[in-house]
């Protein structure tokens, strides 16, 4: 079993415990206050734990001809590449104000903080948990200071190798335990061959003890449904109101309806997980009693006659009888009274037999 640990306020992760569901409003915002609390409010509607956003400190992440280069795009929101990043990066106060809407609507608030002075700021606004996106899960001067905050951490692995996350996992795990890895693939919108979802049971063996996830950037639920299958403890999904909108992760992102429905789905299937013991179920006694077969007599069988497996056959019968899996151990056992052809045997007219003998 992975290990488990408290991701975030009275919510386990790991083990047993339900998924955690991250839906990531990134920057799908389009820059504005509104529509981000309304996407809040939205994802908290549809049954996600968190609503998951990204800080970036601009001058950190990008050097200056980064931020200078033009940006013709189509889902350019200025000039030059830095311009549309200022256009949909919000303020201290702005994501202060975003925390305590969530808070009263009752929903984890967090971001993926985007460079190490992102984190800082994260670290001050008391996120839950950071989030690393894959840019940052080889950067491990990034990954010890973020760790070393001591909050939890969900690393993503799009564009890495098994070798740089054994890397990760050697840098994180002797400062801070409470993390786990998820398998991604960095492609928007990500074609289902590449969604590799055989690396999560590779996580597994190679990592048995942190939970592992997945954050998806397929269309449609299928995928991350079957992740969950599969044993994903945490899914993180990119939502929008509108997959037209400018922008480059609408296209591979969950409208409402979709979330809502991957949600209701992943509930569904850690329902159908059930139990590891195999035994017949209440459930199960209808079909049963209407079509469980009996062992009945092959033939007339005479009182005292000793049994022998070609005297039987099996078949759906009134009244039930002994069960067809115990068939062979009828075999050589003495019946006290006739049995009638097609009449089914049943433990009281065998001699000294009982289901357990």
């Amino acid at each position: 079993m992975s290990r488990e640990f408290e991701l975030c306020p009275g919510r386990m992760i790991g083990g047993d415990h339900p998924c955690f569901i991250i839906a990531e409003i990134g920057q799908n915002h389009q820059g504005d206050l509104d529509i981000a609390k309304r996407m809040i409010r939205i994802v908290k509607e549809c049954g996600a734990d968190c609503a998951k956003f990204q800080k970036s400190e601009l001058e950190y992440k990008f050097n200056q001809k980064a931020l200078e280069k033009l940006y013709p795009s189509k889902h350019s929101w200025g000039v030059t590449y830095g311009d549309h990043k200022r256009h949909l990066e919000f303020s201290h106060e702005q994501y202060k104000e975003l925390q305590k809407y969530a808070q009263e609507l009752g929903i984890f608030f967090t971001a993926s903080g985007m460079d190490e002075m992102a984190v800082e700021f994260l670290h001050e606004l008391n996120v839950p948990f950071f989030k690393v996106g894959s840019l940052d899960t080889n950067n491990i001067p990034y990954l010890e200071k973020a760790a070393k905050k001591g909050r939890p951490m969900v690393i993503s692995s799009g564009m890495q190798s098994m070798q740089t996350m054994r890397e990760v996992y050697k840098t994180v795990k002797p400062i801070n335990p409470k993390f786990c890895f998820l398998q991604c693939t960095s492609t928007y919108p990500l074609e289902p061959e590449d969604a590799n979802l055989r690396v999560i049971t590779e996580y597994k063996k190679e990592f048995p003890d942190i939970p592992i996830g997945y954050s998806g950037h397929e269309t449609g639920i299928a995928i991350s449904i079957a992740a969950v299958a599969m044993g994903a403890k945490v899914v993180e999904r990119h939502v929008t109101l509108d997959k037209t909108w400018k922008g480059n992760d609408h296209q591979a992102s969950l409208e409402p309806d979709e979330l809502r429905e991957l949600v209701r789905s992943i509930r569904i299937v850690e329902q159908a997980f059930g139990s590891a013991v195999k035994h017949m179920l209440p459930s199960e006694l209808a079909c049963h009693n209407k079509l469980g077969k009996s062992i009945v007599a092959k033939v007339t069988i005479p009182a005292g006659t000793v049994l022998t497996l070609d005297m039987m056959t099996v078949k759906v019968a009134e009244p039930k009888g002994v069960e067809p899996d115990n068939i062979f151990k009828l075999v050589g056992k003495k019946v006290k009274a006739k049995i009638d052809a097609d009449e089914t045997i049943t433990e009281a007219v065998i001699e000294k037999y009982s289901v357990k003998s």
